[in-house]
């Protein structure tokens, strides 16, 4: 939960004098000249909260890196097994009436083998909801995340939550996580391990930070390189597995075609097997038939 320093700095980033920096949407504002015509109009906190398709948030480099991060990791533990499906910065509209929309940074959904082109993922309509939600907090936002979203997700019954707060100042990051874990209709919060890893349960991972971003860990406590390291190394498996399916595709052609011709070659011998033994019958006859002649005369 947010403490009253946090939010004395949240009150006094209330007093910018730029109207965008939640970020903005595009309203159609007719003109007489320009039926068409667009206005850009700033987000509010509650727009954040809630966002609408097409809405541009704004978000720092830093928030975006590992945001990308998560889901390379995420996406290439989870998706190629077909276990669940990961989305990131899409909107997700709940089953619940009373509990508006929202757009998390990472959500993990089992129950789904293969995205689709989704802006706005309904629980309602695929049947499924997110197992595992991870937030990564900007200064500006961050009471939506520590506070709000605790409420609502526990509500939604996300099975687990995860927040990366930077509790920093400026461009300064100060990272920290927390971890919560649905316990009934509320959620409980579990301290990280220690070494300051939290346990991403559905991907059965460990995040931690390192300096000023976020790290991913397998079982053995090795590290997921960065967010370049992790799509290349999921290109370099997608072309190891291609290489093995079709390795395996050639050696089922080549055992189909061997046993094939094993199959040929044991016909050709049975059947030449029963020339021969015809062949041996009619001899046998023509000899029996001759010494049957001889024994005549």
């Amino acid at each position: 939960m947010t403490t009253a320093a946090d939010k004395l700095f949240s009150a006094a980033n209330l007093l910018t004098d730029d109207p965008f920096r939640y970020g903005w949407r595009l309203v159609p504002r007719p003109t007489p000249d320009n039926p068409h015509h667009m206005e850009q109009v700033p987000l509010t906190l509650e727009d954040v909260l809630h966002p609408e398709v097409g809405d541009f948030i704004v978000h720092s480099d830093r928030h975006e890196t590992d945001r990308m991060y998560l889901t390379a990791v995420l996406r290439a533990r989870l998706e190629a097994s077909g276990a669940a499906i990961v989305l990131s910065d899409v909107r997700i509209a709940w089953d619940i009436p009373d509990l508006r929309p929202h757009g998390p940074d990472v959500m993990v959904i089992p129950g789904i083998s293969e995205r689709q082109n989704w802006s706005t993922f309904e629980v309602a309509v695929e049947g499924v909801r997110p197992a595992l939600i991870i937030e990564i907090t900007s200064p500006e936002t961050r009471e939506n995340d520590l506070d709000i979203k605790v409420e609502h997700y526990a509500r939604a019954r996300v099975a687990q939550y995860v927040i990366v707060d930077d509790m920093g100042r400026g461009r300064v990051r100060r990272l920290r996580l927390l971890d919560y874990r649905l316990a009934g209709e509320r959620y409980e919060a579990h301290p990280p391990d220690a070494a300051g890893r939290v346990h991403l349960v559905v991907a059965n991972l460990w995040l931690g930070i390192e300096g000023d971003h976020v790290v991913c860990y397998d079982e053995q406590g090795v590290a997921f390189g960065d967010y370049a390291t992790v799509v290349q190394q999921a290109a370099e498996e997608r072309v190891r597995a291609q290489a093995a399916e079709e390795q395996a595709r050639r050696e089922a052609a080549a055992r189909a075609a061997a046993e094939e011709q094993a199959r040929r070659e044991a016909a050709a011998r049975e059947a030449e097997a029963r020339a021969r033994a015809e062949a041996e019958a009619r001899l046998h006859a023509l000899e029996e038939e001759l010494r049957r002649l001889r024994g005549t005369q």
